[in-house]
């Protein structure tokens, strides 16, 4: 296996913490990973992208041009990247952000309101999140039962209280039925 993930929005949508969570993920896999984040000169409201590489067999560069799953948490990301997705790929789209559907039909498109149900949900923040939990249910890259043991990874010991937030997010997308 070898699966170049693309994740892209605006800087403040947990961009760069929904990539480290998937490397993570790899990581307890027992995967070679790679996590590469891009961002724009603002923290937030700037261009943020995340390039994550999960593979059976040594990385040679951890630089993803043409994602084989791309994550478009804003219009701009879809714009951009749409037609960078490999043929046969993934493209997963926060519709509650991007008002348009996909071009292209050598790919599999899945359109989640993944800021609308995070709002609803009291999880404002975190549709980045919702967002994993779908990718991970649609695309089986990483075992379900690594989840929570990625998340114990990433969420900080003084973050402990986002913890179960972060959990709930995922699982709301995993079980997210279009």
């Amino acid at each position: 296996m070898n699966k170049e993930i693309l994740i892209a929005g605006f800087g403040g949508q947990g961009i760069l913490f929904s990539g480290k969570f998937l490397a993570y993920e790899g990581l307890i896999d027992g995967k070679e990973v790679s996590w590469l984040p891009s961002y724009g000169p603002e923290m937030r409201g700037g261009t943020a992208n995340c390039s994550i590489i999960i593979s059976d067999n040594a990385i040679g560069s951890p630089i993803v041009s043409n994602p084989d799953i791309l994550i478009a948490m804003n219009l701009p990301s879809l714009d951009k990247y749409e037609n960078e997705t490999k043929k046969g790929g993934q493209i997963f789209i926060d519709s509650s952000l991007i008002d348009r559907t996909v071009d292209r039909t050598d790919v599999e498109t899945y359109y989640i309101p993944a800021t609308k149900i995070a709002s609803d949900e009291g999880l404002t923040g975190l549709a980045n999140m919702i967002m994993i939990g779908h990718m991970i249910a649609k695309s089986g890259i990483v075992p379900e039962e690594n989840i929570e043991k990625a998340m114990h990874k990433v969420v900080p010991p003084t973050k402990q209280n986002m913890f179960d937030l972060n959990m709930k997010a995922v699982k709301l997308g995993f079980e997210y039925k279009a």
